[in-house]
């Protein structure tokens, strides 16, 4: 179970996404992060992202992996046995600490950083997330079911369609839906290290000329 803390826009609508600014969506609310991340985390598509790395990180089928959303950002993820036990990692919101296990791993570094107080927080919660509002989880499962390319498409039409956004160039409510037409519209395969090179290559190219045929920001 991946958790997201719901970015800078929880609670809201579709409808209410659709003339958010730059500034807007890089205000969140528990992560200080840079520009890309900051803003795949107000669609999801980081947790989008990461449903796709867990898939093959830890060789699970995808129906295997869900998401919620906690706000409070002090479990990071969650692993359910067999025997229906749970066990969560949990911690401050502090992205040195995972750069930090990424580096030593499989050490840990002592490390000047807040330490956890669950008397302090008292209240952790859970919720659903809502495909309506952001529909980026939802394309994890397809591009994962659709296999070959897909992956490496949606992270392409994504990374193209976050550094339009953040130039102006098109509406924020505007990078799903980019993502969504390339998973649709554009296909490749992924039988080699080359094809995947050539698949991220054809889908920044495809996008490119997508988002010059919608209205700008």
């Amino acid at each position: 179970m991946l958790t997201a803390s719901g970015g800078p826009f929880l609670g809201r609508t579709a409808a209410a996404l659709e003339t958010v600014t730059v500034e807007d969506a890089l205000r969140h609310p528990r992560w200080r992060m840079g520009k890309k991340i900051s803003i795949d985390s107000a669609t999801l598509m980081n947790k989008a992202l990461e449903i796709i790395e867990a898939r093959w990180l830890f060789a699970m089928a995808p129906r295997d992996i869900e998401v919620l959303v906690h706000p409070q950002s002090v479990v990071h993820s969650l692993v359910e046995f067999h025997d229906g036990s749970v066990i969560a990692q949990l911690g401050e919101a502090d992205m040195r600490v995972p750069i930090a296990y990424a580096l030593s791993y499989p050490e840990r570094l002592p490390l000047n950083v807040p330490r956890l107080s669950l008397a302090e927080w008292a209240r952790l919660e859970f919720f659903p997330v809502d495909g309506e509002t952001f529909p980026a989880i939802a394309m994890a499962y397809t591009a994962l079911e659709a296999g070959g390319a897909a992956p490496v498409t949606l992270n392409a039409a994504n990374e193209v369609a976050v550094d339009a956004f953040l130039r102006g160039r098109i509406a924020f409510s505007a990078i799903t839906q980019v993502v969504a037409e390339a998973l649709q519209h554009y296909d490749a395969t992924a039988d080699s290290y080359e094809a995947v090179l050539a698949a991220d290559r054809s889908t920044r190219i495809w996008v490119e000329r997508y988002i010059k045929k919608l209205p700008s920001a």
